[in-house]
């Protein structure tokens, strides 16, 4: 007898107690599914997060072990004659058979303190702002102009970032107005930045620069 023949023998009451027995175990099946999923992503994002971190922090302090040790050799360099005294340049390089190091520093734009004035004055402009409009929060001007005035890891606003907001001047008021004068006028301090590059050369003798990243694997 199949499955068909004995489900036409059953009464309706053993019908309504198996379909609920089905369900039940319908139910459970989902639940299972649904904890052996939540258990393996929590494993995944655990074992991610504990490869993670050693990385990061060991690419921490190899940064600020090179900056250091930089610092240090540049001062033997001048000591040694290969830089002059006072010199502001503070680039070089090593090379060390087939090894390459290259120290390079420039000057870059920055903001003095108004720009703090400026940052909090549109920061306040801006709820105000969203007040007043329908979508709120989720206005895409004022996502961007918050996305702008993100800072780095060192507490500083991005030049490149805060000059797209004087591109949004048309869009806003005098207000908004006044404060990018703000922030143009605070533009008025330059900071050097230094990079550190690393190269190897190949078999054929040409040096190819070695760069940590995701993207350069």
């Amino acid at each position: 007898m199949d499955k068909l023949d004995v489900l036409k023998e059953l009464s309706a009451k053993e019908k309504k107690e198996l379909l609920k027995q089905l369900q039940q175990e319908e139910k459970e099946d989902q639940r299972n599914r649904r904890e052996a999923y939540e258990t393996l992503r929590h494993q995944f994002a655990f074992d991610v997060e504990s490869k993670l971190m050693p990385t990061v922090n060991n690419v921490q302090g190899f940064y600020d072990w090179i900056v250091g040790e930089s610092e240090a050799f540049r001062n033997v360099m001048r000591d040694y004659g290969r830089l002059r005294r006072g010199e502001e340049q503070s680039s070089f390089s090593v090379v060390d058979e087939d090894f390459k190091l290259e120290v390079k520093s420039n000057k870059v734009k920055s903001f003095d303190e108004r720009a703090d004035l400026a940052a909090e004055r549109l920061i306040n402009y801006l709820k105000n702002y969203v007040g007043r409009t329908d979508k709120g929060v989720d206005d895409p001007m004022y996502q961007l102009a918050m996305t702008l005035l993100e800072r780095n890891k060192q507490g500083d606003l991005d030049y490149k970032s805060i000059s797209k907001l004087y591109e949004l001047e048309s869009r806003f008021d005098a207000e908004y107005a006044e404060i990018m004068q703000l922030f143009k006028e605070s533009n008025v301090v330059y900071k050097t930045a230094t990079n550190y590059y690393f190269y190897k050369r190949d078999l054929n003798g040409v040096w190819r620069r070695i760069e940590p990243s995701f993207c350069r694997l």
